[in-house]
């Protein structure tokens, strides 16, 4: 996968997935009946109208394919997913579970898958060769890889190191699948680099012949993505502040939100909590208020550290629980005045291995649809 940071700009063209299937589906009563008949049918092995833990498993699979996580045991954390997936389903409990409580845990999870891709579509682009060729022969090619160059010369490095990393800069925009992921270097980059190598490619280059090198292997790699295309699946997030404004303006829901915050912060003897959790308190809020946790989006840890000082949260202080909601609540007002003011664009681009609609069979109603 590739992640950058960015202020606006997006992917043209391509299919768009933006949960509007899901949700036809799933506000359908009669649709959806007929939906999780034949789910819990095709689920219900031994046909005694209830789902035990290991046939649910495929269905926890499926859920997890369509999240676009990773398959089971590959890693700590998206198996921490697969398990609150299936104690969704179970109440994390070893019992069997109904048709009824296997429809409306299934029906919650498509509409958050739903209203997820509505807020964040994600479009599918088929990488050819043909914008890459667009770009190199364009008017912005070289002085953009003019400028790449100087980028890439002060690390030093040989021509070869050089056009390595130039790809590596290069995004979906201009035509070139995530030169990071090892499927496009084995079968794209490597090929190319081997079929243009010359007999100075070890040796530190001139500009001048980098940007005649560099065109000559990006020819070569747009002629490869036109024999094999690459399928990618380009996600953006904006964070612009709407959803902490949605949230100040609902009394109510921020109420509630805070409430469930303070209940994960410890408190002394005399019921007072100290400053040095406001930042865990805030990783509760921030879904409701539309922010990615800490640590997840450098750019915006920037912003949110700023913040804090702001309000002096760093100072240890011990406080009342509505001094505490008080402070919290600035620092959500200031991280939505900075976003409104400069929103902040998130992007990535992952590479998809595998024909899309076979990526899941959840939204599948037969093997042959």
């Amino acid at each position: 996968m590739e992640g950058e940071t960015k202020k606006g700009g997006t992917a043209s063209g391509g299919e768009v997935l933006d949960g509007s299937n899901i949700m036809e589906l799933v506000e359908n009563k009669e649709m959806f009946g007929h939906f999780v008949d034949h789910k819990f049918q095709e689920l219900d092995r031994d046909r005694d109208g209830q789902l035990s833990v290991k046939e649910l498993q495929p269905a926890v699979a499926d859920i997890g394919a369509a999240l676009g996580l990773p398959a089971q045991g590959s890693s700590p954390d998206s198996d921490h997913i697969y398990s609150e997936v299936l104690n969704e389903f179970t109440h994390g409990k070893e019992e069997k579970v109904s048709k009824v409580e296997f429809k409306e845990v299934l029906s919650d999870i498509l509409l958050g898958m739903a209203a997820g891709l509505m807020r964040d579509p994600i479009v599918i682009l088929r990488i050819d060769g043909e914008d890459l060729l667009e770009y190199i022969n364009g008017p912005t090619y070289e002085a953009e890889m003019v400028a790449t160059h100087s980028l890439i010369e002060s690390a030093g490095g040989t021509l070869r190191d050089c056009i390595i990393k130039a790809f590596e800069m290069l995004t979906v925009e201009q035509g070139m699948p995530p030169s990071s992921d090892p499927w496009v270097v084995s079968n794209i980059v490597e090929p190319a680099l081997q079929s243009c190598a010359g007999p100075d490619w070890n040796k530190p280059v001139s500009q001048e012949t980098f940007l005649v090198e560099f065109k000559k292997v990006a020819e070569y790699v747009a002629e490869l993505l036109r024999e094999q295309h690459v399928i990618v699946a380009h996600s953006e997030i904006t964070f612009d502040g709407s959803g902490i404004r949605r949230l100040l303006s609902n009394k109510f829901e921020l109420d509630k939100t805070l409430n469930a915050a303070i209940e994960t912060v410890p408190k002394d003897h005399t019921g007072k909590l100290s400053k040095e959790y406001l930042r865990v308190a805030l990783d509760v809020v921030a879904p409701s208020a539309g922010l990615p946790p800490l640590g997840a989006v450098e750019q915006m840890d920037k912003l949110i550290l700023d913040a804090f000082n702001l309000t002096n949260a760093d100072d240890g202080k011990l406080l009342k629980e509505d001094e505490f909601k008080k402070i919290l609540t600035e620092i959500l007002g200031s991280i939505m005045l900075q976003l409104e003011g400069n929103p902040i664009s998130v992007y990535s681009n992952s590479v998809v291995h595998e024909p899309i609609a076979s990526a899941s069979t959840l939204l599948q109603t037969s093997p042959s649809s």
